[in-house]
């Protein structure tokens, strides 16, 4: 009988086989447990044409709508457990400019869940200055009553980072590296990538509208747009697989780190529990839950994480105890139709994480 491969090596295999059929240049990925132990691969170079700058294990990616989840979501949660805020904090309360139907109903809980729904797309307003793409934001009539289903929208974590930044008092950015990057250790991880010259940071794709290369800057250009004015709370992060490894254990450990509390139990039981169960999706506070179409069949129904337009994932399952973070540059050069390609990535990399113990 043949020896079964160890998974790590089933892993490695996949991620070397989707380079060759040029599914990204590069890619980083890492498992890890409740024990905290990690296995990271990196596989790749930066670009298809230069071979001279490998992928490493702390190469930074511009990890996208992972911003959504960390650390925007995370702030408010964090708010939310300390009691600064409740879920049902009213967004105007703190941001009198929301104007338009339905602007006293929306709380905190809309947010976390992305349960208010726009009638229009962003990337449509990207010519248009921060002042105006906030006042569309601010003031657009929702087609229905928050609450009443699940709408994913940059604009809902645009608008949470904002109520995130009023309730805190300073920036996303500022509050996220006090709260959460710099006790746990996340040196390689933050929204200006090029203050720190010694990063070795992987571009995301040659992007028309800007006519360059886009690395080391926001990649989404709603979120580019709007940087003269604020940093969004829906993209722009950029981070490594070690770094958020580490964030991924701290939630593993029921939200305590280094012997520091970051969330209570409760909180973290509240990331993985289905918030919106009348609308027929499944949300938890600030993360997505149980998402087979990237997460695979090998998770519990308490599985949740995040992806990232640019290629990007973290998944933790509290039941199976472990966690697994993939960072690559799907996008580059050109992004492609669909999602098709990178979802069997980090699906079939799922598998092998959540179907078997770690080896």
């Amino acid at each position: 009988m043949q020896k079964k491969e160890p998974r790590f090596d089933c892993i490695r295999k996949r991620i070397d086989r989707a380079i060759d059929n040029r599914v990204f240049p590069c890619c980083v990925a890492g498992v890890t447990d409740t024990s905290k132990q990690r296995r990271v691969y990196a596989g790749g170079t930066f670009t298809y044409e230069d071979s001279t700058h490998a992928a490493e294990e702390d190469s930074v990616f511009d990890i996208a709508s992972i911003t959504k989840s960390i650390p925007t979501a995370c702030l408010a949660l964090q708010m939310l457990d300390r009691g600064d805020l409740t879920l049902e904090t009213r967004f105007c309360e703190y941001i009198p400019e929301l104007r338009g139907a339905y602007r006293k109903e929306v709380t905190l809980f809309h947010l976390l869940t992305h349960t208010i729904q726009f009638g229009f797309r962003l990337s449509g307003l990207k010519e248009e200055s921060p002042e105006a793409i906030l006042n569309a934001v601010c003031t657009t009539d929702y087609p229905a009553p928050p609450g009443t289903l699940y709408s994913y929208a940059n604009a809902t974590s645009i608008l949470l980072g904002m109520l995130v930044e009023r309730a805190g008092g300073d920036s996303i950015a500022n509050l996220a590296e006090r709260e959460f990057f710099g006790p746990l250790g996340m040196t390689r991880t933050g929204f200006f990538p090029k203050k720190q010259s010694s990063l070795a940071i992987v571009p995301a794709e040659y992007d028309p509208w800007r006519n360059r290369i886009i690395c080391g800057e926001v990649h989404d250009e709603s979120a580019y747009a709007l940087r003269p004015r604020l940093i969004a709370g829906s993209a722009g992060l950029f981070s490594t697989v070690s770094d958020l490894l580490g964030f991924a254990e701290m939630l593993l450990d029921k939200g305590i780190s280094g012997g520091r509390s970051f969330f209570s139990p409760a909180m973290i039981e509240a990331m993985h529990t289905n918030q919106i169960p009348w609308t027929g999706e499944k949300s938890g506070l600030g993360w997505e839950l149980c998402r087979r179409e990237y997460m695979g069949t090998g998770i519990s129904g308490s599985a949740f994480g995040k992806t990232g337009f640019t290629g990007c994932v973290i998944i933790v399952d509290p039941v199976c105890g472990q966690a697994f973070v993939m960072l690559s540059n799907y996008t580059f050069p050109r992004r492609k139709k669909d999602r098709d390609a990178i979802n069997s990535v980090r699906r079939d990399i799922a598998n092998m994480v959540f179907f078997n113990t770690m080896s």
